[in-house]
């Protein structure tokens, strides 16, 4: 994967900072003071139980969500000085997959590309591919599978090799097959340069997937560390200790 961002005049980074980042929503603090550092090649994961703030967070990286105090810097800069060029950069597959079932799996992603401004004679094919859905192409989505369209929402967050990736519990309603198809694919994103932030409650699968584990609760960032093994039992206790 390439990265050319000063080709199509979005900017291009290869970290993104949150720095003492808070988000309050009217009285509710959802994120509060939060300071985290992912950068090109991590595959960071992102736990806490539910309500912790994870999702609050993961819409700071993507720009959804803006800051109610502190700064979200993508290399320098700072993300609303960026403005809406830095969204070539991030892709997003959250609790809505953003397909549409009346139409099939091609078009979906020709839909999609179409919005990016790429060729998407060029792309679609290829995400069909990746996906594991190049026989079923020009099949409704409406007749396909939770995993089939996970995996299909998965190609059509990165049609356009964005720099991060963010995703929120990507595995639910995966069997064990699609599950290995989707933790390769981030691997193979972080080890093509892409910055990979992925929120889940499944400690088993982020165990030996994640390069960094970054633990919330009740809105405070409690942990933040280099993965290694033992990734229950060290939950377990960060979160039992906060």
């Amino acid at each position: 994967m390439s990265f050319d961002g000063a080709q199509d005049g979005s900017p291009d980074f290869d970290s993104v900072r949150l720095v003492d980042a808070s988000r309050h929503f009217g009285r509710r603090r959802a994120l509060t003071k939060v300071s985290l550092t992912a950068r090109a090649g991590d595959i960071v994961g992102l736990l806490g139980p539910n309500g912790a703030g994870k999702s609050t967070l993961i819409g700071l990286l993507s720009t959804i969500v803006a800051p109610t105090s502190g700064e979200v810097r993508f290399g320098n800069q700072l993300s609303r000085e960026l403005g809406a060029a830095l969204r070539q950069r991030i892709g997003l597959l959250a609790h809505e997959l953003y397909v549409y079932p009346e139409l099939s799996a091609r078009q979906n992603l020709t839909f999609f590309a179409q919005l990016y401004g790429l060729n998407a004679d060029a792309v679609v094919t290829p995400a069909l591919e990746r996906a594991g859905l190049g026989d079923r192409g020009d099949d409704d989505v409406a007749g396909f599978s939770r995993g089939m369209r996970q995996r299909l929402a998965l190609e059509r967050a990165l049609l356009h090799h964005p720099r991060l990736v963010l995703f929120d519990e990507p595995f639910t309603g995966l069997d064990d097959s699609a599950v290995r198809v989707v933790s390769d694919r981030l691997r193979r994103l972080a080890g093509d340069g892409s910055i990979v932030v992925v929120a889940t409650h499944d400690l088993d699968l982020a165990d030996g997937l994640v390069t960094r584990v970054a633990v919330i609760r009740e809105g405070r960032l409690i942990a933040d560390e280099q993965a290694s093994t033992g990734l229950r039992a060290r939950y377990r206790s960060a979160i039992g200790g906060a």
